[in-house]
């Protein structure tokens, strides 16, 4: 049943909880908010017009009933608004967007160039140019099913974009943790198996075809290497992969704890 109260003029009551309180002043943060309008617009206008993007929103719930993106919000309606859920079944909650393939695939901004190599040397197909633009980016993702990765809110906001994250974090391994955790990525990590320039999965390659390619006395210390197909770029377990490897585990311990 819906709740009508009187506020002279066409007013609703909206809250946001969790992580979507990030997107507010810090006045404004975990209490109920007074949205004005004077045309009744759709509950996405009104939430992205207090600050939220539409694509880090799972469930909206007003007055005690589950609604999509084009419910027209209503004079004296109570919203309440919720991030991602990680462990609750929604059953037949009506749902905001189509759902993500597993392990999902990404696409990010100008400004998260080391976060998508990072994203790579994990396993996971990160698509990044530096110097794409807003609309190439939301096109790639609505065009490849992609998650928008991005520090921009503003892109995020943008009707192509469907599936998007806001990313908190400015250091990068710490942008990493935060992406594993997520979207519960720790199970489908696969290091080093997918370029970290060009993001094309690597395949096999016997020394002998690259002997000429690689430092030194290199083919004569190692047996297992790797080459992307479209870079031509060749990998083996040097110190480098080392150094990689040590990262890799402290941040899969942290991501899953």
């Amino acid at each position: 049943m819906k709740v009508r109260v009187s506020l002279g003029g066409s007013a609703a009551f909206v809250r946001f909880y969790g992580e979507l309180n990030d997107f507010l002043p810090p006045d404004r943060r975990g209490r109920m908010l007074v949205h004005r309008f004077d045309v009744s617009p759709s509950i996405k206008d009104a939430i992205e017009s207090l600050g939220v993007p539409h694509p880090e929103i799972e469930l909206i719930v007003v007055n005690h009933e589950p609604v999509d993106f084009s419910y027209s919000l209503q004079t004296g309606d109570y919203v309440s608004v919720y991030p991602a859920f990680h462990s609750i079944d929604l059953g037949t909650v009506p749902e905001l967007r189509p759902r993500l393939d597993r392990p999902p695939r990404f696409v990010l901004d100008v400004h998260l160039g080391r976060l998508a190599a990072y994203l790579r040397l994990f396993g996971f197909d990160a698509m990044y140019q530096n110097h794409a633009a807003d609309p190439e980016i939301a096109r790639w993702s609505a065009d490849g099913r992609r998650v928008v990765l991005t520090r921009d809110r503003g892109l995020l906001k943008r009707n192509e974009v469907t599936h998007g994250y806001w990313v908190r974090g400015t250091e990068p391994r710490k942008q990493l943790l935060e992406i594993l955790r997520r979207f519960d990525l720790p199970g489908s990590v696969d290091l080093f198996t997918r370029c970290l320039v060009c993001n094309v999965p690597l395949t096999r390659v016997d020394k002998e075809i690259i002997a000429g390619r690689i430092p030194g006395r290199t083919a004569e210390h190692f047996e297992d290497f790797h080459e992307c197909p479209s870079c031509g770029r060749v990998f083996w377990k040097g110190s480098h992969y080392r150094r990689m490897l040590g990262l890799a585990g402290r941040t899969l311990r942290e991501a899953r704890k």
